[in-house]
């Protein structure tokens, strides 16, 4: 029986991986039918998304699903045989990977770039600013690389290739988002650590891991941090990394503006009117990331995660000029197959009159100038 938890565990997807202990599967399940409590350190009676012992959503539930759903999603996927195999992007899972201009990285300090390393995982070069987002190197995204959901396309860089990061942008705690080891080698990068932004809560995590350069947000916080305006705002999502801290730290995507480019990184979320709310405040962005995949089943994954259709609505109530598509493509963690976020964000982009250039998505590291030097 546990070596059964410990195999499904692992397939499971990285929101509910977040709430899961793959070095003990008995544990997950007391957790999950137990009511554990922590304590909020950050906590403002004020602000309606604080809870005494965590966070919750503006509009919609808070905290992942019930071990029943759960057990339902995973009796349901082995007996449909899903996730099916990738046939048309990734056939027979064969990837496409792009080669990153590693020279023209390491020199550029004028042009803007974006260069997919994968997942949600993107290096974005703006105004002399090396920054990265939700960085994940590792082979598996879980807390131990023996078990949990392996990375399935290549990695198209490592860590090392890339130039010194100055700035870390990290949405949340779950494990596809959130990886040890790709903290541990920023914080001994050479040149010295970068400067790490942080939900409330998980800046804990990391100072904990030897990081020094941590800054903390809540939503809506905005600080000028290294000649950019960095602010942070809602999601639809949640946190855990354990079955014992559900929701104990925030959660959100973030803004940052550089001279005169904007850009909007959504990390994880499901859709709500947080869009919208982010869109009238900042008032359009010149590059936004959106989630689109790990998306099925829907009844499981909705409240949690977009799909292309809800991404393309999110591209447009953010006022985004130009949207790149993350969070897919990488790691097999829900029941569509790895390439079918291709096709459903095109027909989604044509059913609701969005130009092709105007939503786009990587190969695994790809690198597009988006604004040339000045």
């Amino acid at each position: 029986m546990i070596k059964r938890m410990v195999r499904l565990a692992g397939q499971w997807t990285g929101a509910a991986v977040g709430a899961l202990s793959l070095i003990a599967a008995g544990a997950f399940i007391l957790g999950a039918v137990t009511s554990c409590t922590t304590v909020n350190p950050y906590f403002e009676a004020s602000k309606p998304h604080h809870r005494p012992e965590g966070f919750t959503n503006n509009y919609g539930p808070a905290g992942g699903k019930p071990l029943s759903e759960l057990l339902q999603w995973f009796a349901d996927r082995a007996r449909e045989g899903l996730p099916k195999p990738p046939t048309t992007v990734f056939p027979n899972y064969q990837f496409d990977l792009a080669k990153p201009d590693l020279e023209f990285l390491a020199k550029n300090r004028s042009a803007v770039t974006a260069t997919w390393v994968g997942h949600a995982t993107m290096l974005l070069q703006v105004g002399g600013l090396n920054i990265i987002t939700d960085p994940h190197f590792s082979e598996r995204a879980g807390p131990v690389q023996f078990a949990g959901p392996k990375r399935i396309a290549p990695l198209p860089v490592t860590l090392d290739q890339l130039p010194r990061i100055d700035m870390v942008l990290i949405s949340h705690n779950h494990y596809d988002h959130l990886d040890t080891n790709s903290i541990k080698r920023l914080v001994a990068q050479p040149g010295g650590e970068p400067l790490f932004l942080a939900p409330l809560g998980v800046d804990l995590w990391l100072k904990a891991r030897g990081a020094q350069r941590v800054e903390r947000f809540d939503w809506w916080d905005e600080k000028e941090l290294l000649g950019a305006r960095i602010g942070f705002v809602p999601a639809q999502h949640w946190s855990s990394r354990s079955p014992f801290d559900r929701n104990a730290t925030l959660w959100g995507g973030f803004v940052v503006r550089k001279d005169d480019y904007s850009i909007y990184f959504a990390g994880d979320s499901g859709y709500s009117k947080d869009f919208a709310d982010i869109g009238a405040r900042y008032g359009g962005f010149d590059l936004a990331l959106i989630p689109v995949g790990a998306y099925e089943p829907r009844w499981f994954m909705k409240d949690q995660h977009v799909n292309p259709e809800e991404a393309v609505r999110a591209h447009r109530d953010v006022r985004s000029r130009l949207s790149i598509g993350i969070h897919w493509g990488t790691f097999e963690l829900t029941d569509e197959p790895l390439d079918q976020p291709v096709k459903d964000l095109r027909e989604a982009m044509t059913k609701q009159s969005i130009a092709s250039e105007a939503f786009v998505l990587f190969k695994h590291g790809e690198t597009r100038v988006l604004r040339a030097a000045r």
